[in-house]
């Protein structure tokens, strides 16, 4: 059942699933556009995620009984529907795993750093929300096995390109910014560039694996000395 709550004067959280699965972030995503198109001018921002879509709007064009009104056949539309099967594409990354954290996380989850390094990189990810920086996509699910909760106290300056896990989830800081993950490696490649098109290089619904590569090759696929 769906559940719709305020989320301030100007926005509402639309809650979606109490789980995530394989195919809800494509469907969030396929919701986000088809109020995109409903709304309009109305609609000031989307912001999905992995069970909820957060929707702000423009009081001034909309009330929130009208927004609610223009919904609800959009969200009962969605509920009857079929999810898609079809995968998303799959995109490789390059990583080497020289990470700050990396032996660490070896010690606290009581393995090798060669484990970690194996288990990490044997999963197909599911890119279930892009967020917090821009082309900051949120990957899950991460093995069991590697869970652990953030930071207690976050980095000030995390490099761009590091490759991190928290919780049940695994990113890559596309920018160097603060952040309270755990660092395992870097990758070279750029994934969010405003002179590209689209300028994130990920997606909802896209598979993500990583490729371990060593020194040499980091630095010749674009990586930082």
């Amino acid at each position: 059942m769906i559940r719709i709550e305020p989320a301030g004067a100007e926005a509402l959280l639309l809650v979606l699933a109490e789980q995530p699965d394989a195919a809800l972030p494509l469907r969030i995503n396929a919701l986000a556009a088809r109020i995109r198109a409903q709304l309009g001018p109305a609609l000031v921002d989307l912001v999905p995620a992995w069970t909820s879509l957060l929707l702000h709007y423009d009081l001034l064009q909309i009330s929130q009984t009208q927004l609610l009104e223009q919904l609800q056949p959009l969200l009962e539309t969605w509920l009857g529907e079929t999810p898609s099967t079809e995968p998303g594409p799959l995109l490789e990354l390059p990583v080497w795993y020289a990470g700050e954290d990396l032996p660490l996380v070896a010690q606290q989850c009581g393995l090798s750093v060669d484990a970690v390094i194996s288990l990490h990189s044997a999963v197909e990810y599911r890119v279930g929300a892009i967020g917090f920086a821009p082309g900051f996509a949120y990957l899950g699910e991460l093995d069991a096995r590697l869970a652990m909760p953030r930071r207690s106290t976050p980095r000030l300056r995390v490099p761009a390109g590091s490759l991190a896990i928290a919780e049940r989830q695994t990113a890559i800081y596309p920018q160097a910014s603060p952040g309270g993950w755990h660092l395992l490696g870097l990758c070279p490649w750029r994934l969010f560039d405003l002179q590209a098109s689209p300028a994130c290089r990920l997606a909802i619904g896209d598979r993500v694996r990583f490729v371990p590569v060593d020194h040499a090759t980091y630095l010749t696929e674009g990586g930082q000395p």
